[in-house]
């Protein structure tokens, strides 16, 4: 099984290649929350290829797609969908038109452009797979996934994604801008005749079944151990915290982030050919398993201390079992 998903992963891999330019790391962490089965949220400013990353990854999966542009006058019926009245010969009855959140990749673009009321309508369906309108529940997927992307909160036009939202995703990935010879190939790529295009390399039931395997890695006492141990030293005061933690952090990572960092540390461990984590596995996911997860004080903000500079600290710091 493990050859069958380093085949797949390289063949995804390769088929975004043609489209996307760089960005190495990013296209590791989506193909990540893939395999795991978790939502991404990819931040950057406008213009660095997030939108098109997202939309090749749909196409090359065969899987039903939907694109929602939040804006400040997005309403979240827009987003899950409404119930009308609807009249025929036999007479007028209720019928559910559902939104665009009834898909199975959701491109949630600019999802900070909207107001918290309309990104709250997101909730229900990242974390429990199914939208309620109107009194009657009704599930999505399989495979439901939603790549978000955001806009940097210090543009204008910005909300503040709630911390409740910020916890259902499985990881943040920062979009860096191009390289002059990686800016010089999307020019090559993006203004020729015949530009590249993706094509399906995977479906449904292959993505279900890679999905199943990566839960199947082992995850040994130490490595749970390991991640537990991690995910407290977030925790301002607590017996693994760093002082820079205790000094800038106001509320440390949740449960989900655990799991988060387990969860991408078997998908990586699965990529090498082997059937269970090791600390480097553990290691490589920690910051964008739980940079968003990290609720700030004042006293960062004024001193620009980020999540991934506390992130940093806590990994050189807190002592980690190899067994």
């Amino acid at each position: 099984m493990a050859t069958a998903f380093h085949d797949d992963w390289n063949n995804l891999r390769d088929e975004l290649g043609k489209v996307i330019v760089g960005h190495a790391d990013v296209v590791e962490g989506v193909l990540t929350g893939l395999f795991a089965g978790g939502h991404v949220l990819l931040e950057g400013v406008p213009g660095l290829g997030k939108t098109l990353l997202v939309r090749s990854l749909a196409q090359s999966l065969s899987l039903d797609f939907s694109r929602i542009q939040f804006t400040p006058d997005l309403m979240p019926a827009d987003v899950t969908g409404t119930t009308v009245v609807e009249e025929d010969a036999d007479g007028r009855r209720f019928v559910f038109r559902p939104g665009p959140v009834f898909a199975q990749i959701v491109l949630a673009d600019e999802i900070n452009r909207a107001t918290p009321k309309t990104q709250s309508s997101m909730l229900e369906a990242m974390q429990e797979r199914a939208v309620t309108v109107g009194g009657e529940t009704r599930q999505l997927g399989p495979p439901f996934l939603v790549m978000a992307t955001q806009n940097p909160i210090e543009q204008e036009g910005t909300y503040p994604l709630p911390e409740a939202q910020l916890d259902r995703f499985f990881f943040k990935l920062i979009v860096q801008g191009s390289s002059r010879e990686e800016l010089c190939e999307i020019l090559d790529r993006t203004t020729s005749v015949s530009p590249e295009t993706v094509k399906p390399v995977m479906d449904a039931e292959t993505i279900l079944a890679h999905q199943q395997a990566v839960r199947a890695v082992q995850l040994s006492d130490a490595m749970r151990l390991n991640i537990a141990t991690l995910v407290l030293a977030t925790h301002p005061h607590r017996e693994f915290a760093p002082a820079r933690v205790d000094q800038y952090v106001r509320l440390g990572a949740s449960p989900r982030a655990g799991q988060a960092i387990a969860l991408a540390a078997k998908v990586a461990a699965l990529r090498a050919g082997r059937d269970a984590v090791s600390e480097d596995d553990v290691r490589d996911v920690v910051l964008p398993a739980v940079r968003h997860r990290l609720i700030l004080n004042f006293e960062s903000q004024a001193e620009g201390i980020t999540a991934d500079d506390l992130l940093r600290d806590v990994l050189e710091t807190v002592p980690l079992s190899q067994a």
